[in-house]
């Protein structure tokens, strides 16, 4: 007898989601107990929110592997990606206001910080083996934009195309020098 493992799969736009940073993401990073994995342009949301800031430093605290891939200011992509969603030169000017305000973060042990120039098609939002998935939508800024909860299962290969894709991105990223 054969049996079929299942995959579940919700999405909503980010934007629309009730209280959506504190019951989205923090259920998400809160599970978190080897690695929490961000890779956006900016995820700004994340980062002016208190209560997820001192999730992140408690978790790295407490050992959890904790990596960010921010998108490079300056770079090709950012700016190209600010003109498809019609707001032309803030993203990059978002970048520098997260980097700034990541600054306390990224002094604890555990805590990486990249910078990135890739053309993203979607941001990913990582704790262990559940990931969220922004999907970016061309002409709509990343909030407007449908999330995808994925779970890795015995089998699927879903999860696993998403954690290759930012090791890639990891590898090829400049790391976020203290100073800035």
């Amino acid at each position: 007898m054969r049996t079929s493992k299942r995959r579940t799969i919700t999405s909503t736009a980010r934007a629309t989601a009730p209280n959506a940073t504190a019951i989205i993401w923090g259920r998400l990073f809160s599970q978190a107990e080897r690695e929490i994995d961000i890779l956006v342009y900016v995820a700004l949301f994340l980062v002016e929110d208190t209560g997820v800031q001192r999730l992140f430093a408690e978790k790295a605290r407490a050992g959890v592997r904790f990596r960010v891939l921010l998108g490079q200011p300056d770079c090709a992509a950012v700016a190209l990606r600010g003109e498809e969603e019609g707001i032309g030169d803030a993203i990059s000017a978002k970048v520098r206001n997260a980097i700034a305000l990541y600054r306390p973060l990224r002094q604890l042990d555990g805590v990486e910080f990249r910078l990135h120039d890739t053309v993203l098609y979607n941001s990913i939002y990582r704790a262990d083996d559940d990931l969220l998935v922004n999907t970016h939508v061309y002409g709509n800024v990343a909030s407007n934009a449908p999330i995808l909860h994925l779970r890795s299962v015995a089998g699927g290969d879903m999860v696993t195309t998403y954690r290759e894709s930012f090791e890639r991105i990891w590898d090829n990223a400049k790391p976020l020098a203290a100073e800035d």
